[in-house]
């Protein structure tokens, strides 16, 4: 054979290229269209809900938050500060340094705290005559009194004490939750959000999964009827019809989704098809409290005007705890209702009413049925009030230091964490950021904040960021 014969040129090389890579496109297409030999089943999707292990055995098995909206003042509830009534009237003294608040800056006057305070339980915790019901559980709970943040306004600092930043876009603690333990009923959304009143401040970012798949973004339930707008299909579509359309449906979505698996809209749409169809049996019943013995709903306050709706809320969390619901959070006041920059008496006096009874309820309720021992309650709101006044008689916003609690799921009842300086402006003792209770809780639920991780953007996410301790001296 000769040289001649072997040589290929450059024209041969392109044709024969070309008529290959033609063959890929055509191969392609009759894929697409069904012509070749069927490939072998893939596998299903695994379940992102399926129930998953904990880093190590938890304390509890549920959250519920009580969230306290627009700031409660730690000063006029749980931190007594005797030196504000020795300066009452006076400008701040220079020696705590100067401080630019949302509405300006520390110019006013200090005013003390016009409640009576006592001690209560044998651990002999500070509370004022504002909360007579939430004293009885003293005992109970562990008063963190030293928490910070880092936001000035409501939408910054609410949707940190939610994920952790002041700026929107990262997933909410519940979503965290979610991601990591999966869900402990197929019938229910494990990430339930409840409001009492108005529209929560930042809205729905405040229970987004962010940047982890949208089918661990929270769930905003409604206290009566349905649980979910539009959950029940018309009354002229059967169940086997509508089981028909969701499975047709499934499959058409499932074979778009199938090149697309950084997508994950589509893949939370399907499942939330799903959920809601579950959901038409077990949602009702979770809420229907017509099965509560008059007692019950006394204990909540639901049979008076000032406490039924809150009480409302705090009964359908007991509800939804018994039911495997792994995150529950109560709006208290949504809408800033706790939000005092003027008659701070007025205005606490109302929101404290309408809460303090349900609250103890909720704690006695859960005692009662075993229920405290795998729950853990959490009490707080976005920051909370300064010693100086605002307009006379209200406080400005302070997220320097502010008080929380917790109760049950583990946590070591009867004790005060940390403190503030004399006249409760800054944390100084024992300081509890937001970061360090996100890590708590989590720990509560038997996760390790820092190996609970999503890659987003070529970078290792986790729910506290690149911060956060857990307070260990707050378990038993």
């Amino acid at each position: 054979m000769s040289h001649k014969r072997l040589a290929r040129s450059r024209r041969d090389f392109l044709r024969n290229a070309g008529s290959g890579i033609g063959a890929f496109a055509l191969a392609s297409l009759l894929d697409r269209d069904g012509f070749l030999l069927p490939k072998a089943a893939a596998a299903p999707p695994p379940d992102p809900l399926a129930p998953r292990k904990p880093h190590f055995k938890p304390t509890a098995k549920s959250i519920i938050w009580l969230f306290i909206e627009g700031g409660p003042s730690h000063l006029d509830l749980f931190d007594p500060k005797p030196k504000l009534a020795e300066l009452a009237g006076q400008p701040m003294p220079a020696s705590f340094g100067k401080v630019v608040t949302a509405m300006g800056t520390s110019s006013n006057t200090l005013m003390p705290s016009k409640r009576t305070w006592k001690q209560h339980g044998q651990s002999g915790i500070w509370m004022s005559d504002w909360l007579p019901e939430m004293a009885r559980h003293a005992d109970d709970m562990t008063v963190f009194r030293a928490c910070w943040a880092d936001g000035l306004n409501h939408v910054g600092s609410v949707c940190q004490m939610n994920t952790c930043s002041i700026l929107a876009g990262r997933p909410a603690l519940g979503s965290w939750v979610m991601y990591g333990l999966g869900s402990a009923n197929q019938n229910l959304p494990s990430f339930v959000v409840l409001t009492d009143a108005g529209e929560v401040v930042g809205g729905p970012k405040n229970w987004s999964s962010g940047f982890l798949p949208a089918t661990y973004q929270g769930t905003q339930f409604r206290n009566s009827g349905a649980p979910i707008l539009d959950l029940q299909p018309p009354e002229t579509i059967g169940k086997q019809q509508q089981r028909g359309r969701l499975d047709l449906l499934k499959t058409l979505n499932q074979h778009f989704d199938s090149d697309k698996p950084e997508d994950t809209e589509l893949e939370a749409r399907v499942n939330a098809y799903e959920l809601a169809y579950r959901m038409q049996a077990a949602g009702p019943e979770a809420v229907d409290l017509t099965q509560e013995t008059a007692a019950t709903k006394s204990l909540y306050g639901i049979d008076e005007e000032a406490t039924s709706r809150f009480g409302t809320n705090c009964l359908l969390a007991r509800r939804l705890v018994e039911r495997g619901v792994r995150f529950i959070e109560l709006y208290c006041g949504s809408g800033s209702g706790w939000d005092a920059h003027t008659n701070i008496e007025g205005n606490h006096s109302k929101m404290c009413r309408a809460s303090d009874k349900p609250i103890a309820g909720l704690l006695t309720d859960l005692k009662a049925r075993g229920l405290l021992e795998d729950t853990l309650v959490v009490w707080g709101g976005e920051f909370g009030r300064t010693p100086f006044n605002e307009r006379g008689d209200g406080r400005d916003h302070n997220p320097w230091g502010f008080s929380m609690w917790m109760a049950g799921g583990g946590i070591k009842p009867g004790q005060t964490i940390g403190a503030t300086d004399e006249i409760g402006l800054r944390g100084v003792d024992e300081r509890t950021h937001v970061t360090d209770i996100h890590a708590t809780i989590l720990h509560a639920l038997g996760l390790n904040h820092v190996n609970v991780t999503f890659l987003h953007n070529g970078r290792s996410e986790r729910p506290t960021i690149v911060t956060g301790e857990v307070i260990q001296k707050a378990f038993a």
